[in-house]
């Protein structure tokens, strides 16, 4: 008797495998028999349109709210199994990329496909840090903004606004513009989001220091005072570096969907950007590690986390950082932030929220029923943490993620437009309205 790939033995009533990459379909509303192919465990969701009762049948669609077991694209850039907590960029994974790598060198092999070499990276790296400034008449657009003005609401409009001074951004199909504009969106972003973040204290803002690392620059955008050359501390620029490299693509996301949706159109790559910024602008997204700090806070020690947990359990609260729609074990990025964040805490001082945050996934990693669910701690979990020990308030979390996720938003928005299948984005419905209704004037309505 034969196996099947889980090693079990196949039941005997089984049909033979015939060896054929297809699926057979048999409509049972009126017996008809299909026979469509299967390619890379796929089938096309086109090939269902020929099911029809009736010649006049527009035809079969399949319906898949928020695309859970959809793909819309092929891509080479990011891979994830979620089962096994992995996590991939262009094949390396994430934990030796981490370790070994800086996020401008991430960022080279996510756009380019191999990590540079020496020369490679040295130009790259000259690039992408000349283009850190910005035009003084932006400086004026942020100073429209009000005090208390949120700064991913500034940084979307700062972002979009670019499209107005880059006009040569519009020649999507022509390589030269599109690494132009790759310096551009990589050098700027930190410039926009530190100078959002200035202007919401009411503080001067600071030009970049091209003598710097990108990392070690936007600390010094952020936190120059006096002094007349900022020197960021090591550990700190290189947790920084580490938590760029961990953020900077996650596969077919909400930003990255948002990212080729918008680009389909071929508008140019600020627009896009700024889309996909927005889609980040969500608590469900990045602003979950936000949620995350708010829980702790509302726990507010280590004693009340038991009762918490409790009410998590009977429906009343949410255990935020916990779970994740891909990862269906421990997120890989969330042990690496974890370590991160204690050598944070040795240069800063120890984050108190640290010891109910350690409670919390204690508990819930013991706990059958957050272990029967697969609900483990993603990357949002302890990256709060970090950031609000460095300094930062939770209104510029999701501001931290957008920088480094715009190497990954630029490699899917190329690859989406180098891909000859792809088409302006266009998603069908099913209709569930009114047929057709006569107008009825205002006088004879009841």
């Amino acid at each position: 008797m034969s196996s099947t790939k889980s090693g079990t033995a196949a039941s005997s009533s089984a049909p033979a495998a015939t060896g054929r990459e297809t699926l057979t379909i048999i409509d049972n509303r009126n017996g008809r028999q299909y026979e469509v192919p299967i390619k890379h465990d796929t089938i096309r969701a086109i090939d269902l349109r020929q099911m029809k009762v009736h010649e006049s049948d527009f035809g079969m669609m399949s319906y898949d709210p928020a695309f859970t077991n959809t793909a819309s694209c092929i891509s080479k850039i990011t891979f994830i199994d979620g089962d096994k907590g992995i996590l991939r960029y262009r094949g390396y994974s994430i934990e030796e990329l981490a370790e070994k790598s800086t996020y401008l060198e991430t960022a080279y092999l996510i756009l380019h496909g191999e990590l540079p070499n020496e020369a490679q990276l040295k130009e790259w790296t000259y690039h992408v840090t000349h283009h850190t400034f910005i035009h003084e008449s932006i400086k004026k657009f942020l100073d429209g903004f009000h005090y208390d003005a949120h700064p991913m609401g500034m940084l979307i409009s700062t972002v979009a606004a670019l499209s107005t001074f880059y006009p040569d951004a519009k020649d999507i199909f022509n390589p030269e513009s599109r690494r132009k504009q790759t310096y551009r969106l990589l050098g700027k972003m930190p410039t926009l989001a530190a100078f959002a973040y200035r202007h919401s204290l009411g503080m001067p803002f600071i030009y970049p220091d091209n003598d710097l690392s990108y990392c070690g620059n936007f600390l010094n955008m952020l936190f120059r005072t006096t002094e007349l050359q900022y020197h960021p501390n090591p550990t700190l620029e290189r947790a920084l570096d580490v938590l760029f490299i961990l953020h900077a693509d996650h596969e077919q996301n909400c930003s990255s969907t948002a990212m080729r949706g918008v680009g389909s159109s071929h508008v140019d790559p600020y627009s896009a950007t700024a889309a996909a910024t927005a889609a980040l602008y969500g608590p469900l997204h990045g602003g979950a590690n936000e949620q995350v700090l708010r829980m702790l806070v509302e726990i507010g020690s280590v004693n009340n986390v038991a009762a918490y947990i409790k009410r998590v359990k009977a429906g009343e609260k949410l255990l935020m950082g916990f779970g994740h729609r891909v990862y269906k074990n421990y997120d890989p990025r969330a042990k690496i932030v974890k370590r991160i964040a204690y050598e944070v805490f040795d240069v800063l001082g120890r984050n108190p929220l640290i010891d109910i945050a350690l409670e919390c996934e204690r508990i819930a990693l013991e706990d059958d029923y957050f272990v029967s669910r697969r609900l483990y701690p993603n990357v949002d979990f302890y990256t709060g943490l970090i950031y609000q020990a460095m300094g930062f308030p939770m209104t510029m979390f999701p501001v931290l993620f957008a920088i480094p996720r715009t190497s990954g938003w630029i490699a899917q928005w190329q690859e989406m437009l180098l891909d000859s299948e792809q088409k302006i984005a266009r998603p069908r419905q099913i209709y569930l309205g009114h047929d057709l209704r006569s107008y009825i004037p205002p006088d004879r309505r009841g």
